[in-house]
């Protein structure tokens, strides 16, 4: 079971780091319906897994300006608000309920990122980013990227959200942060990615302590999908450096859409 749950969890990393979701939304379903956990406890280990992705994916990118670190240090206000009232909440919702909201939330950001796949949020590089902007060297196109934040409450809102689902999930709440920051407030999807995965890590630091209180967090487990999660992030750094945008948001949606899909029909079997 060790073994399989650090390979689960190399995978994870990998492709939780690539799009910066971490790797919950993906190690979840594993340990729920392929080793028969209880959600909780998947949910625990989870944040666990996200914490770890942060923190490697956050350490790779810090150097290459990808990390848009005032804007999400004011979106993580409402972010970390989501993820602590989730924590206190989720003792309080059934498996069934908590499967539901899973595949809905997937299939809704996956259809999200369907309808945006050729659009780019690119400003002239003459141009000013703004208070909330930034600029960085695309290493796909090979030239700079300049853009502008706009519609920030409701990037606000989908941060308290974002925090919500990640406390109640375990799956770390870039699963709605990328696809709004992209589609709606005007952030490239590497940066979006690369903010997010920072972000991740402090929700999911405010709401794991309140799982392991309740007793939900399996040390062995948990170690396991940490490790593998380490190794694969790593992996998915280095091959998100080079992907086309494109192909990351197609991954994304294909990954989603097969998640959901699962948990539909094992909520409704």
């Amino acid at each position: 079971m060790v073994a399989g749950v650090i390979g689960a969890g190399a995978v994870a990393g990998c492709l939780g780091s690539l799009l910066g979701l971490g790797g919950g939304v993906f190690l979840v379903p594993f340990l729920n319906a392929g080793l028969g956990l209880d959600f909780k406890v998947a949910a625990a280990t989870g944040l666990m897994t996200v914490i770890a992705t942060s923190s490697v994916v956050s350490a790779g990118r810090a150097g290459r300006h990808l990390i848009n670190l005032r804007l999400g240090m004011l979106l993580e206000v409402a972010t970390t608000i989501g993820g602590l009232i989730a924590a206190f909440t989720v003792a309080y919702l059934s498996d069934h309920t908590l499967a539901v909201i899973f595949a809905v939330v997937t299939v809704a950001i996956a259809i999200l990122m369907l309808t945006r796949l050729d659009r780019r949020n690119v400003l002239d590089a003459s141009l000013e980013p703004g208070p909330l902007g930034g600029r960085f060297r695309d290493e796909d196109t090979g030239r700079e990227v300049v853009y502008q934040v706009r519609r920030l409450p409701l990037g606000m809102t989908a941060s308290f959200l974002a925090g919500y689902v990640s406390g109640t999930l375990g799956i770390g709440g870039g699963i709605l942060k990328v696809p709004v920051l992209n589609a709606w407030c005007g952030v490239p999807m590497r940066a979006a990615a690369a903010t997010s995965a920072l972000m991740i890590g402090v929700t999911a630091a405010a709401s794991a302590p309140q799982y392991f209180a309740r007793g939900e967090v399996n040390p062995p487990i948990a170690a396991a999908a940490v490790i593998g999660v380490l190794m694969g992030s790593r992996l998915g750094f280095h091959i998100g450096s080079r992907a086309p945008v494109k192909w990351l948001k197609m991954l994304m949606a294909a990954v989603l859409l097969a998640v959901s899909a699962f948990y539909f029909v094992r909520a409704f079997a």
